[in-house]
């Protein structure tokens, strides 16, 4: 059955859809119905998955349906690719009715939704999410991007889409390193929003790990409805948004200092809630047990928890370009208890020791 979400952001708000074969279902694309045209920005893996399918949904409104594949992978979710479809827009008589259909995971629901924002100042788009990663977190919310060499996801805009489309049956095609980096994000909205959820996740590995259709659709569900709720409290992340960065501060630090794609999104996120957790604990928020406790979850969803050794004083470079940083103080997620989180600033003295204690050195 599927489930509806509402993001609530006025004139702004939009549906989340959740459930299966829902590529296949027109009705939910009816967004479509007033578009010039529509774009299927997707990348070399998923188009040959999903592409047709999604197309010939799409060519039921009586629209020009052109498809735009970029490479895979983190690495390329830069300039260079982001000008691939400007390209493909402009060539083709691209106007201001024209959608964008973000078909694929998080790299490409950032990039499509940063072409949208910027291409003559704003279009519409749909995001269809294919990865974990992507249906419970980047999809949501209207944040919207690309990388730098010197950090990550520094450079573009909050455009909100017109709907997400979260198809639990694409998951079945995820290897399962996709799948196990898109359950470390499950795992962040039960550490910081809700503890039983966290509960219910440490019960329930093996079925997610399986990719159980059941299971998998309350993980979804239940992340969209807090993701849903922190977005439509602090759309542009002033405030309560930024917790749900806990492990981030971290993990885009493994990101930047091993090279984009060596460890997938979700992988550094993971590791990064152990070293959140480990600071949480110094800060006197949380208990020993607490960050065991977190650590064994994370572990058990196949993430690593041992840092790279980059050694203390590059981590601390590479996480002071952090958009959470203000007045060139590093700013972290701290957990005031499992399913509790907010953000601060830490001493410099107790985050060497996260550093150290984790491997980080």
């Amino acid at each position: 059955m599927m489930k509806t979400l509402e993001v609530d952001l006025g004139n702004r708000s939009y549906p989340i859809y959740i459930g299966t074969d829902l590529i296949d279902q027109p009705e939910l694309f009816n967004a479509c119905e007033k578009a010039t045209s529509i774009y299927i920005v997707t990348n070399t893996t998923v188009a040959p998955l999903y592409s047709e399918r999604l197309t010939k949904t799409l060519e039921k409104f009586g629209k020009p349906v052109r498809i735009i594949a970029l490479p895979d992978g983190e690495s390329y979710k830069d300039w260079k690719n982001l000008q691939l479809i400007f390209d493909d827009l402009l060539k083709f008589g691209a106007d201001r009715q024209t959608m964008l259909v973000a078909l694929g995971g998080g790299v490409i629901g950032d990039m499509t939704g940063f072409a949208a924002a910027s291409f003559m100042r704003g279009i519409r788009f749909i995001q269809v999410p294919t990865t974990l990663l992507a249906q419970v977190d980047s999809s949501v919310g209207g944040k919207t991007g690309i990388n730098h060499p010197l950090g990550k996801n520094m450079i573009g805009a909050f455009h909100q889409p017109v709907a997400v489309i979260a198809d639990l049956n694409t998951l079945k095609t995820l290897p399962p390193r996709e799948l196990s980096a898109g359950l470390a994000e499950v795992v962040k909205h039960g550490a910081i929003a809700d503890a039983q959820f966290l509960d219910w996740i440490e019960a329930n590995a093996k079925a997610l790990l399986a990719c159980d259709t059941d299971a998998m659709g309350h993980a979804v569900l239940r992340s969209c409805e807090i993701k849903s709720a922190v977005v439509s409290a602090d759309e542009r992340e002033g405030g309560i948004r930024a917790t749900l960065n806990f492990g981030h501060t971290f993990g885009h630090a493994i990101e930047a200092g091993m090279g984009y794609g060596e460890w997938l999104h979700g992988e550094a996120v993971g590791c990064g809630m152990v070293l959140g957790a480990d600071l949480s604990c110094r800060l006197k928020r949380i208990s020993k047990a607490d960050v065991e406790r977190l650590t064994k979850i994370i572990h058990s969803m196949n993430l690593p928890i041992v840092p790279p050794k980059f050694g203390v004083k590059r981590y601390m470079e590479l996480m002071q370009v952090d958009k959470k940083t203000e007045g060139g103080q590093i700013r972290y997620v701290i957990l005031e208890k499992i399913g509790k989180a907010q953000i601060e600033s830490a001493p410099d003295a107790l985050v060497k020791e996260t550093l150290s204690a984790t491997g980080a050195a």
